[in-house]
């Protein structure tokens, strides 16, 4: 009977944690969680991060300088196909997130990490290559900004 119980826990055991871990994975089908803000760092599984040396995703702007209010276009470009992102503009002074994204493409979405709409995420798990944005500069004079 006790090897019998034991069988029974490992296995409830087991079916909780599958749960848990489709659950979790699920949940990231959809977007970045906000506990990603900070740091950028996927918090799901699966997720893989590549080496800087390996770089294939690029992102580009065809400004070198912009103004407050100004709309500046990003484009978000990979040799490979990819399923999940987060973007984000910063203050290179201080790293904090800056400026509002006003235009984003379909199978992505606006989040809200310090201000509405300051970062974009995917919001499906399709394919994506090259991705168009137009991010917002703040009212107010912020110095030089870097997207991430």
């Amino acid at each position: 009977m006790e090897e019998g119980r034991r069988a029974h826990m490992a296995i409830v055991s087991w079916a909780c944690t599958a749960l848990c871990l489709v659950s979790c994975a699920a949940a990231f089908s959809q977007g970045a969680s906000p506990s990603a803000c900070t740091d950028m760092m996927p918090r799901h599984l699966r997720a893989q991060l590549h080496s800087p040396s390996n770089n294939y995703v690029t992102v580009h702007t065809n400004m070198s300088f912009y103004s407050p209010g100004d709309k500046v276009p990003v484009t978000v470009r990979s040799s490979r196909d990819f399923m999940g992102f987060l973007l984000q503009a910063r203050k290179v002074s201080n790293d904090e997130i800056a400026g509002t994204f006003i235009f984003i493409p379909p199978g992505s979405k606006l989040l809200t990490c310090f201000e509405d709409g300051d970062t974009v995420t995917h919001s499906d798990k399709s394919l994506k290559r090259n991705l168009s944005f137009v991010w917002k500069a703040p009212d107010q004079p912020i110095g030089d900004i870097k997207f991430l």
